[in-house]
């Protein structure tokens, strides 16, 4: 566990080994490229293996890419926190890493100033430059590391129900299956109520029942659904961040930006000490369609939206509604006394035990990547 005072907030910060059930999300849902490190000093010339400096290059370009879009990905998440801040003040859990997934992959049937608006908005235009598909790449690199990650747990998908007539184009079905596997399901969106279940029933299978109902209603005029969900079961980092006093914790939100988080990380020392979590489950369900007008993805929305590269009945449609669901659980564990390894900022002096017992919030990300999986804070943990 680490724990660190914050730079313009008095703050601690916890970062924790905890068994977190999951979260899938609704419409959306990874991966660092990991490189050993050679010891090329103490081989023996048999073991030595030439490898083209060309690949090698390409690697890095990778890594480096990967690195830009998980920036842009944790940029996106702060700038969505803080907009869900302006309307309550309670429990937040959603995932920004999984609503890129679907913002993305709904932007490769976008066209023009559509397209610029949801590069723009997720802070992913200075990569979106380097190719039209380098975003979808870069997604199903990370997800593909992350899939291969035994010990994070991880699995993710994506469905698109589509209406029985609606004329999607070729080329989308097969970038969407390439990139994020995506599978065709035929709907009827005619039987509003047989479809709502259809898809309720997809939903609940693959989140092993977490999200019992994700829709209440489907409009009938629909043409196509686009489900991305997650599902996370194993050990991951999970940065806490706990305010000195209790009521500061709204006030850190204004603050939170890459920089400041890894300023916290690299200041960072070890050190033991006891630490008391509580047990806590979080559900929480937001319209992110109205969030992300407010970040500048309007078009989308609007009887003027491009989707020319979905459909040759481009002019006819829009996106009407973007859901996510998330539920992250930390089990009875998470509620005992914990000494592990705690981090802290030299200049400030910790109590030997930490009790987590007022609003706190937490980061949770891959380690190597810093991918920002999931973000939100507890204010009452006995409140779903």
């Amino acid at each position: 566990m680490r724990v660190v005072s914050g730079l313009f907030l008095p703050v601690l910060l916890a970062e924790v080994w905890l068994v977190t059930s999951f979260n899938p999300s609704s419409h959306s849902p990874e991966a660092p490229i990991l490189l050993e490190s050679q010891d090329y000093e103490n081989r023996t010339w048999e073991e030595y293996t030439w490898t083209d400096p060309r690949v090698e290059e390409e690697e890095e370009y990778w890594l480096r890419a990967i690195q830009q879009l998980s920036n842009g990905t944790s940029s996106f998440g702060f700038n969505l926190l803080r907009k869900i801040s302006m309307r309550h003040d309670g429990n937040v859990i959603f995932s920004p890493f999984g609503l890129s997934v679907a913002m993305v992959t709904l932007m490769m049937g976008a066209k023009g100033e559509t397209k610029v608006q949801v590069e723009n908005g997720l802070n992913l235009q200075a990569l979106s430059q380097e190719g039209p598909l380098i975003l979808p790449a870069l997604f199903k690199r990370v997800k593909e590391t992350f899939a291969s990650n035994q010990e994070l747990g991880l699995t993710q998908g994506s469905f698109a129900f589509i209406h029985k007539n609606f004329d999607i184009k070729e080329t989308y079905s097969n970038l969407s299956k390439k990139y994020f596997d995506t599978e065709y399901v035929p709907t009827n969106f005619r039987n509003s109520s047989q479809a709502r279940g259809l898809i309720n029933h997809y939903i609940i299978k693959e989140t092993e029942g977490k999200i019992p109902k994700l829709f209440d209603e489907i409009n009938p005029e629909t043409k196509l659904i686009l489900v991305d969900y997650i599902l996370f079961k194993g050990n991951a980092t999970m940065l806490v961040v706990l305010m000195e006093k209790t009521g500061d914790h709204l006030a850190l939100e204004d603050y939170l930006t890459i920089d400041l988080v890894e300023t916290w990380l690299q200041n960072m020392k070890t050190r033991k000490m006891e630490v008391f979590f509580p047990k806590f489950k979080l559900n929480q369900r937001y319209e992110m369609h109205e969030l992300l007008k407010q970040m500048g993805i309007r078009k989308v929305f609007s009887t003027s939206a491009d989707l020319s590269e979905l459909s040759a009945a481009a002019r006819h449609l829009q996106v009407s509604k973007v859901l996510q669901q998330s539920v992250l659980e930390v089990d009875e564990r998470g509620t005992e006394a914990v000494s592990g390894t705690v981090s802290e900022i030299v200049a400030y002096s910790m109590p030997p035990v930490i009790k987590v017992d007022r609003p706190f919030h937490f980061i949770i990300y891959e380690e190597m990547s810093r991918m920002l999986l999931f973000l939100g804070r507890v204010v009452n943990p006995t409140v779903l």
